[in-house]
């Protein structure tokens, strides 16, 4: 059993930024990779940026390319999602999600937290 805990979200002028943490607890925490996905009322879900259980490989959504950064510390198991130059549309709830790094792509990992919600303001 992992648990996830968001935070970090807010509300933000256009341009600027945020940093979001996903704390993972657990026994196997550190075995998996995290991602992190958001969502828009009425929109399918995403994935925003992925990262695997070493922190050897990333996969980042083209939406977010160069203004994003993934990280993790597995010695707090904690990844954080680097947030800059932020845009209106990026405005969505933001879940972190854990499992094998193959169903980051297919947006199926089994493990979610709550989400956090950030908001752009222009």
């Amino acid at each position: 059993q992992v648990r996830l805990a968001e935070s970090g979200g807010g509300l933000v002028q256009v341009g600027g930024s945020l940093r979001l943490s996903c704390t993972a607890s657990g026994r196997t925490a550190s075995d998996y990779a995290i991602g992190w996905f958001r969502q828009v009322p009425g929109k399918e879900r995403e994935i925003v940026a992925a990262i695997t259980w070493n922190g050897g490989s990333t996969v980042y959504g083209d939406n977010v390319k160069g203004r994003f950064a993934i990280s993790r510390t597995n010695a707090n198991n904690t990844v954080y999602l680097q947030m800059n130059n932020l845009k209106p549309e990026d405005t969505a709830v933001y879940y972190c999600a854990a499992d094998d790094w193959g169903t980051m792509r297919y947006l199926t990992p089994g493990y979610w937290g709550q989400g956090t919600q950030v908001t752009v303001s222009s």
